[in-house]
């Protein structure tokens, strides 16, 4: 199997292929999906400009993504990259499939292929509770999801177990590939999702235990420091905001009484790509800089898609992007 400095000049070369700042202008200012494929002609999109492109992009963007990283994974020295950055794939088909199994409809066009593990794989894990194909944790996580429904009906809880073993898995593969940078991007996401959710629990008046069922452990904000809010005003939780590591990218999302949370969102996307930009390149950090900014450029282009079909102007457009230094 190849050395990362093996791997890094093939990963130099896909970067030449991801979309430029001249081509997100030219998507923005397109004022027809037939002027957005005349763009995307151009570039490594091309080969999905079918005839069906405008009704199934959603599925073409899905396969660009699992297309990149089958082609990296028989180069890659260890796998667990690759799994941290298709991880999400991955817990979103276990919630689908999960919510499917309770209720018995079918959300197959919601799935979307990880590159690691069959639908097929995760539907059997899901309905027997063991496999083994699938890492124990996460088995242990799916075993969790089906003694919670042994009592309970209420599919939110679904989620919340996901999510929340989610990013305990995150901050493992982080821990278990062992890159300084890369496991403070991930801990930079952690934190920035754990400020989001409380914001949400505070301004919707929830309960200190459920705050504690949703925030997570493995931040560098300690979780008790944000359920000390629980029984204080919203305001307080703002200044404490402001006493962050994060309070430099945090202040202008603050207002009097909310936090702008679409704004909050873009911040968290941001800070992490800047860590991968930043990071040195050595060992596994190229790769990952580039499937990063690979995740991002296809969410922008599902942004585009969505928004010329949606009516959004310009500026909704810009104000939603995500831009990772090219």
């Amino acid at each position: 199997m190849a050395s990362y400095h093996q791997l890094n000049p093939l990963i130099r070369i896909k970067e030449t292929t991801l979309l430029q700042m001249q081509d997100w202008q030219q998507l923005i200012a397109a004022e027809s999906m037939d002027q957005v494929m005349a763009i995307l002609q151009q570039t490594n999109y091309q080969r999905y400009l079918g005839a069906d492109f405008s009704e199934k992009f959603e599925g073409y963007l899905d396969q660009e993504m699992l297309t990149t990283i089958q082609e990296l994974a028989e180069n890659v020295p260890d796998p667990d990259v690759l799994h941290l950055i298709m991880l999400p794939y991955t817990f979103h088909n276990l919630k689908v499939l999960t919510k499917e199994d309770v209720t018995g409809r079918d959300y197959s066009n919601l799935l979307i292929e990880d590159g690691f593990y069959t639908i097929d794989e995760l539907r059997n894990a899901i309905q027997t509770g063991s496999s083994e194909s699938i890492p124990s944790k996460v088995i242990e996580t799916i075993q969790a999801v089906r003694e919670y429904l042994e009592g309970s009906a209420v599919l939110q809880g679904i989620d919340i177990i996901y999510d929340r073993r989610f990013l305990h898995e995150q901050r493992r593969l982080a821990e278990k590939i062992n890159i300084p940078a890369l496991t403070h991007a991930v801990i930079t996401g952690i934190d920035l999702t754990n400020i989001t959710i409380a914001a949400r629990c505070l301004l919707q008046k929830r309960s200190k235990s459920f705050m504690a069922a949703v925030l997570v452990s493995v931040g560098s904000i300690p979780k008790e420091d944000y359920l000390a809010f629980a029984e204080t005003s919203f305001t307080d939780y703002l200044a404490f905001l402001k006493q962050t590591g994060y309070q430099e990218a945090l202040l202008p999302l603050l207002q009097e009484t909310t936090i702008d949370f679409a704004a909050l969102a873009l911040v968290k996307d941001d800070l992490v790509t800047q860590q991968f930009v930043a990071a040195e390149a050595l060992g596994p950090m190229p790769l990952l800089a580039f499937l990063n900014a690979k995740t991002l450029e296809i969410q922008n282009l599902r942004l585009i898609l969505v928004g010329k079909r949606s009516g959004f102007t310009e500026e909704e457009l810009r104000e939603r992007m995500r831009y990772y230094g090219s």
